[in-house]
């Protein structure tokens, strides 16, 4: 049976539930759940981000955020929680994660019409990457990017960094801007510069 999304209009009045292929086709707006991962080790601080599967219905292949997910019909921003034992194989209390608002994202492609209401959370993890398991279903492999390169990288200050990487056949990958998804607001540069101050203490952090 298909997955039912509720769905909304631009001021988040509830208008009703659509099948999930609906709601893409016609662009309805939606909610979301995202999570970074974040932490700090001996050689400072990073984020783990996913590389997308090659059966998503969208950005096949992609560098993408930790853990994300539509919230299904019915279901509350607090139950997105379940994605990051779904898809990292992290046991989370939803009064653990660090809200960092809402993010209004619109996209369009691979014929789909996405228009999303984002709730972004950060999550502090200092395990290894090699203590990951992920949901090899929907998931190529995980990468432990230091947010230092990754702000070079999507800032267009190096064209590429270097990545650890888990369940892709190596350790080590080398990412460029192409590897992530396109977004009109730089919302991956964004969400990594919310981590970095995040992780030097800062508490004034809204994407």
């Amino acid at each position: 049976m298909s997955e039912r999304f509720d769905i909304y209009d631009e001021a988040l009045t509830h208008i009703g539930t659509k099948s999930r292929a609906a709601v893409h086709r016609d662009g309805d707006w939606h909610q979301v759940f995202h999570c970074w991962v974040v932490g700090r080790d001996a050689q400072g601080e990073f984020v783990i981000l996913q590389k997308r599967g090659p059966a998503q219905d969208a950005y096949p292949g992609k560098v993408d955020i930790s853990a994300a997910g539509h919230l299904v019909a019915g279901e509350t921003v607090v139950d997105g929680v379940r994605e990051l034992h779904e898809e990292l194989g992290l046991r989370v209390n939803f009064d653990e994660l660090r809200s960092l608002g809402r993010r209004v994202g619109i996209a369009r492609a691979d014929g789909l019409i996405d228009r999303q209401i984002c709730h972004v959370f950060l999550y502090r993890c200092d395990q290894p990457l090699r203590d990951y398991t992920f949901a090899a279903d929907e998931i190529d492999g995980l990468l432990k990017l230091r947010l230092d390169d990754g702000l070079r990288l999507l800032s267009g200050e190096v064209a590429s960094v270097p990545a650890a990487a888990l369940g892709l056949g190596v350790d080590e990958v080398t990412l460029t801007r192409a590897d992530f998804i396109e977004s009109i607001d730089n919302y991956v540069f964004k969400a990594l510069l919310l981590a970095k101050r995040y992780l030097q203490g800062e508490t004034l952090l809204y994407v």
